[in-house]
Protein backbone atom coordinates (compact mmCIF):
# COMPACT_ATOMS: atom_id res chain seq x y z
CA UNK A 1 0.00 0.00 0.00
CA UNK A 2 1.16 3.55 -0.69
CA UNK A 3 0.01 6.96 0.44
CA UNK A 4 -0.26 10.01 -1.81
CA UNK A 5 -1.41 13.18 -0.11
CA UNK A 6 -4.48 12.21 1.96
CA UNK A 7 -5.35 8.97 0.10
CA UNK A 8 -4.19 5.37 0.31
CA UNK A 9 -3.74 3.18 -2.75
CA UNK A 10 -3.34 -0.58 -3.12
CA UNK A 11 -1.45 -2.43 -5.89
CA UNK A 12 -3.67 -3.05 -8.93
CA UNK A 13 -1.65 -3.80 -12.11
CA UNK A 14 2.03 -4.77 -12.06
CA UNK A 15 4.76 -3.29 -14.24
CA UNK A 16 5.23 -6.66 -15.99
CA UNK A 17 1.50 -6.89 -16.82
CA UNK A 18 1.64 -3.37 -18.27
CA UNK A 19 4.73 -4.27 -20.31
CA UNK A 20 3.07 -7.37 -21.78
CA UNK A 21 -0.09 -5.49 -22.75
CA UNK A 22 1.82 -2.63 -24.38
CA UNK A 23 3.82 -5.17 -26.40
CA UNK A 24 0.54 -6.74 -27.56
CA UNK A 25 -0.92 -3.34 -28.50
CA UNK A 26 2.19 -2.35 -30.49
CA UNK A 27 2.19 -5.68 -32.37
CA UNK A 28 -1.49 -5.25 -33.24
CA UNK A 29 -0.84 -1.74 -34.58
CA UNK A 30 2.15 -3.01 -36.61
CA UNK A 31 -0.10 -5.61 -38.23
CA UNK A 32 -2.84 -3.07 -38.98
CA UNK A 33 -0.49 -0.38 -40.31
CA UNK A 34 1.82 -2.47 -42.54
CA UNK A 35 3.40 -0.34 -45.25
CA UNK A 36 2.52 2.94 -43.55
CA UNK A 37 4.57 5.33 -41.46
CA UNK A 38 2.08 6.31 -38.76
CA UNK A 39 2.32 9.37 -36.56
CA UNK A 40 1.88 8.40 -32.93
CA UNK A 41 0.61 11.34 -30.90
CA UNK A 42 0.69 11.26 -27.13
CA UNK A 43 -1.59 13.53 -25.13
CA UNK A 44 0.29 15.13 -22.26
CA UNK A 45 0.72 14.90 -19.38
CA UNK A 46 -0.49 11.41 -18.58
CA UNK A 47 0.54 9.49 -21.69
CA UNK A 48 4.30 10.11 -21.62
CA UNK A 49 5.19 6.71 -20.11
CA UNK A 50 2.77 4.77 -22.32
CA UNK A 51 4.04 6.47 -25.49
CA UNK A 52 7.68 5.90 -24.56
CA UNK A 53 7.21 2.17 -23.99
CA UNK A 54 4.79 1.75 -26.92
CA UNK A 55 7.08 3.23 -29.56
CA UNK A 56 10.06 1.24 -28.25
CA UNK A 57 8.05 -1.91 -28.96
CA UNK A 58 6.81 -0.72 -32.38
CA UNK A 59 9.52 -2.06 -34.69
CA UNK A 60 8.42 -0.42 -37.97
CA UNK A 61 9.13 3.16 -39.12
CA UNK A 62 7.00 5.72 -37.32
CA UNK A 63 6.97 9.30 -36.13
CA UNK A 64 6.20 10.46 -32.61
CA UNK A 65 4.82 13.75 -31.36
CA UNK A 66 3.18 15.06 -28.23
CA UNK A 67 0.34 17.52 -27.81
CA UNK A 68 -1.47 19.08 -24.93
CA UNK A 69 -5.13 20.01 -24.90
CA UNK A 70 -5.88 23.49 -23.71
CA UNK A 71 -9.25 25.09 -23.18
CA UNK A 72 -9.83 28.77 -23.67
CA UNK A 73 -12.80 30.87 -22.71
CA UNK A 74 -14.65 31.85 -25.85
CA UNK A 75 -16.54 35.04 -26.58
CA UNK A 76 -19.75 33.61 -25.15
CA UNK A 77 -19.85 32.57 -21.52
CA UNK A 78 -20.82 28.96 -22.32
CA UNK A 79 -18.36 28.49 -25.19
CA UNK A 80 -15.18 26.52 -24.58
CA UNK A 81 -12.77 25.91 -27.42
CA UNK A 82 -10.31 23.04 -27.21
CA UNK A 83 -7.01 23.56 -28.93
CA UNK A 84 -3.95 21.41 -29.42
CA UNK A 85 -0.69 22.89 -28.23
CA UNK A 86 2.40 21.45 -29.85
CA UNK A 87 1.03 20.17 -33.17
CA UNK A 88 3.44 21.72 -35.64
CA UNK A 89 3.48 19.34 -38.59
CA UNK A 90 1.18 18.62 -41.49
CA UNK A 91 -0.78 15.40 -41.00
CA UNK A 92 -2.58 15.49 -44.34
CA UNK A 93 -2.95 12.01 -45.83
CA UNK A 94 -1.31 10.39 -42.79
CA UNK A 95 -2.55 7.80 -40.33
CA UNK A 96 -2.52 9.23 -36.83
CA UNK A 97 -2.66 7.01 -33.76
CA UNK A 98 -3.53 8.95 -30.63
CA UNK A 99 -2.04 7.20 -27.61
CA UNK A 100 -3.87 7.83 -24.36
CA UNK A 101 -3.03 6.65 -20.87
CA UNK A 102 -6.68 6.31 -19.88
CA UNK A 103 -10.11 6.76 -21.45
CA UNK A 104 -13.00 7.09 -19.05
CA UNK A 105 -15.89 9.34 -20.18
CA UNK A 106 -14.32 9.70 -23.63
CA UNK A 107 -14.74 13.48 -23.65
CA UNK A 108 -11.05 14.03 -24.50
CA UNK A 109 -11.27 11.47 -27.32
CA UNK A 110 -14.33 13.28 -28.70
CA UNK A 111 -12.53 16.64 -28.61
CA UNK A 112 -9.46 15.15 -30.31
CA UNK A 113 -11.63 13.60 -33.02
CA UNK A 114 -13.23 17.00 -33.71
CA UNK A 115 -9.85 18.73 -33.81
CA UNK A 116 -8.28 16.17 -36.16
CA UNK A 117 -11.25 16.21 -38.57
CA UNK A 118 -9.85 19.40 -40.08
CA UNK A 119 -6.46 17.86 -40.87
CA UNK A 120 -7.50 15.64 -43.83
CA UNK A 121 -6.06 12.49 -42.25
CA UNK A 122 -5.99 9.14 -44.02
CA UNK A 123 -7.16 7.60 -40.74
CA UNK A 124 -7.43 8.42 -37.04
CA UNK A 125 -6.98 5.55 -34.61
CA UNK A 126 -7.22 5.64 -30.82
CA UNK A 127 -5.05 3.55 -28.50
CA UNK A 128 -5.47 3.58 -24.74
CA UNK A 129 -3.69 1.63 -22.06
CA UNK A 130 -6.64 1.80 -19.66
CA UNK A 131 -10.33 1.92 -20.58
CA UNK A 132 -13.26 2.31 -18.19
CA UNK A 133 -16.24 0.99 -20.21
CA UNK A 134 -18.71 1.75 -17.40
CA UNK A 135 -17.79 5.45 -17.56
CA UNK A 136 -17.59 5.76 -21.38
CA UNK A 137 -20.21 8.11 -22.84
CA UNK A 138 -19.09 8.35 -26.48
CA UNK A 139 -19.85 6.46 -29.66
CA UNK A 140 -16.26 6.55 -30.90
CA UNK A 141 -14.44 3.29 -31.61
CA UNK A 142 -11.29 2.68 -29.60
CA UNK A 143 -8.90 0.74 -31.85
CA UNK A 144 -6.36 -0.54 -29.33
CA UNK A 145 -7.29 -1.18 -25.70
CA UNK A 146 -4.80 -2.46 -23.14
CA UNK A 147 -6.87 -3.09 -20.02
CA UNK A 148 -10.60 -2.71 -19.41
CA UNK A 149 -10.86 -1.65 -15.79
CA UNK A 150 -13.65 -0.75 -13.33
CA UNK A 151 -14.62 2.88 -12.88
CA UNK A 152 -12.27 3.37 -9.90
CA UNK A 153 -9.53 5.94 -9.39
CA UNK A 154 -6.03 4.74 -10.32
CA UNK A 155 -2.58 6.24 -10.06
CA UNK A 156 0.88 5.38 -11.40
CA UNK A 157 2.50 4.76 -14.77
CA UNK A 158 1.85 8.34 -15.88
CA UNK A 159 -1.44 8.79 -14.01
CA UNK A 160 -1.40 11.17 -11.08
CA UNK A 161 -3.33 12.15 -8.01
CA UNK A 162 -3.07 15.91 -7.55
CA UNK A 163 0.28 16.03 -9.37
CA UNK A 164 1.95 13.04 -7.71
CA UNK A 165 2.35 9.36 -8.54
CA UNK A 166 3.09 9.60 -12.29
CA UNK A 167 6.56 8.12 -11.72
CA UNK A 168 5.33 4.84 -10.22
CA UNK A 169 6.18 1.87 -12.49
CA UNK A 170 2.98 0.00 -11.64
CA UNK A 171 -0.62 1.06 -11.14
CA UNK A 172 -2.41 1.43 -7.83
CA UNK A 173 -6.12 1.70 -7.13
CA UNK A 174 -7.73 3.89 -4.50
CA UNK A 175 -8.24 1.86 -1.31
CA UNK A 176 -11.89 1.59 -0.37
Amino acid sequence: MIQIHDKQFVPFITASEIDAVITKMARQAEEDLKGEIPVFIGVLNGSFMVVSDYVKKYTQPCEVSFVKLASYEGMATTSTVKQLIGLNQSLEGRTVVVIEDIVDTGNTVAELKKIFEGHNLKALKIATLFFKPDAYKQDIKLDYIGFEIPDKFIVGYGLDYDGQGRNLPQVYQLKE
